[in-house]
């Protein structure tokens, strides 16, 4: 949640920045770097916001409000000194002092304000030079602070906004969190508004050239032929003066592929797509072998290279036949043995409960699971069609579960079988005869291995 914050907060502080630069080109005139210049600040100190930030999360702090009011920070005055670097970057020397009952860390707390004094020193990155009369900066540096009998170290780090009066006047609006550097300093939130003055000589206006142009355009396109590079063929300004037939803004003399819009890393020509497969190149990591997106632009794999792909492989990484879903097949042996296994398995007349003749039969069953752990088994019951079908279809499922049940409790995994049972539906003989009956009344069990 903090991390969704931060980010909507950095797209509106974004918006904002090209605001103020669309606002502000119009009235910039020529490059200026700051001259020594001297300010004078009022400040504030806010320990509050800063405490309850480290205590929480900025969401919870922005949503509950629980900034500091003006009226609890602790003000104060400031004067600095600052030189510009470059267009960019000035330096900032500042002095402050205020009355706080600064918090110590790990010391009890007086109740009582006494003088902190912070000395620190900054470069502010300004977005635009000085001959914008609203520039927004980034500012870091290094400091240290003294409170009674304590000197620690600080980091400020902040963001401000210099509005220029006249060439050498500002006005300067700076918000800085100061962070510890050594453990008597405490975190904090330092503001100031104040006023800076360069002493540097004016500049003074540049007297513009006069130029006579003397305009030649044999083709006509509105660039002229000194600048035109294709001066007898009509063409576009931003390629001088040379055609694109295509648009893809590559001139056509440079153009490999002049009628097909490309982009310059291919000459002009679009990215190629060697293999056919409509994933061109640069996306296709097989290039040279038709694949699919979704495994981009290679075949569908086979792990196991039995010659089943993986999509249609129910055994992935186990190779096996494509007759048996790409799953080793199982021994003719071990089908027939769980086959006939489930024809000697017995109940209570009318029961569920497992009869004891059924237990050999059984046990087998459980060790073949046991000796193969791929193995998985579908146990299904029947019955004939006396009585009603929902009795017997509920005789069914708990005939089909007993055996499960017995399976269970020989230490075959219950993830690996599964109940089912069908009632009357399915019969293999004919119900009107007792002999007919007595084949329909059984259970079936089936292994396989997807």
């Amino acid at each position: 949640m903090l991390r969704l914050h931060k980010t909507t907060y950095m797209k509106k502080i974004m918006l904002s920045l090209i605001a103020m630069i669309v606002c502000t080109i119009a009235l910039a005139q020529n490059d200026y770097k700051k001259g020594p210049s001297f300010g004078v600040h009022f400040i504030l100190n806010d320990f509050k916001t800063a405490a309850d930030l480290r205590g929480s999360s900025l969401s919870k702090v922005i949503r509950d409000k629980q900034w500091s009011k003006i009226s609890r920070m602790s003000p104060g005055m400031a004067i600095s000194y600052l030189q510009g670097f470059s267009d960019h970057i000035d330096f900032a020397a500042t002095l402050s002092g205020s009355f706080v009952n600064y918090p110590v860390p790990n010391k009890v707390s007086t109740g009582q304000d006494n003088l902190l004094l912070e000395a620190v020193a900054t470069a502010n990155i300004k977005l635009l030079p000085d001959n914008f009369w609203f520039n927004p900066f980034l500012t870091a540096g290094v400091g240290a602070s003294k409170y009674k009998g304590y000197y620690s170290a600080i980091l400020p780090v902040g963001v401000g906004i210099q509005i220029k009066l006249e060439q050498n006047t500002f006005i300067l609006l700076n918000s800085q969190y100061r962070i510890p550097g050594t453990e008597n300093a405490a975190y904090h939130f330092y503001h100031s508004l104040g006023f800076a003055q360069s002493f540097a000589k004016k500049k003074p206006a540049p007297v513009p050239e006069v130029i006579v142009p003397v305009v030649v355009d044999r083709d006509g396109d509105g660039v002229l032929d000194v600048d035109d590079k294709c001066p007898d063929v009509a063409g576009l300004a931003n390629l001088q003066g040379c055609p694109d037939r295509d648009g893809d803004g590559i001139a056509d003399g440079d153009d490999k592929c002049p009628d097909v819009a490309g982009i310059a890393k291919y000459q002009g020509c679009p990215i190629p797509d060697t293999d056919g497969d409509g994933i061109n190149d640069e996306q296709d990591k097989c290039p040279t072998v038709k694949g699919l997106a979704r495994y981009q632009g290679c075949p569908i794999p086979d792990t196991d290279g039995d010659g089943v792909n993986d999509e249609e492989d129910k055994c992935p990484t186990r190779s096996g036949p494509a007759s048996n879903m790409g799953c080793p097949e199982i021994a003719k042996e071990v089908i027939e043995k769980v086959s006939m296994a489930a024809k000697n398995v017995f109940f209570a007349t009318g029961s569920y409960k497992l009869l004891a003749k059924s237990f050999k039969s059984l046990n087998d069953v459980a060790e073949i699971m046991k000796a193969d752990e791929s193995l998985m088994l579908d146990i299904d019951g029947h019955t004939d069609e006396v009585g009603s079908d929902e009795s017997n279809q509920t005789l069914s499922e708990n005939r089909a579960g007993s055996v499960r049940e017995y399976l269970i409790s020989k230490a075959v995994a219950e993830s690996r079988m599964i109940s089912t049972g069908y009632g009357e539906s399915k019969p293999v003989a004919d119900n009107k005869t007792a002999a007919g009956r007595a084949k329909n009344r059984r259970t079936e069990m089936t292994v396989r291995n997807y």
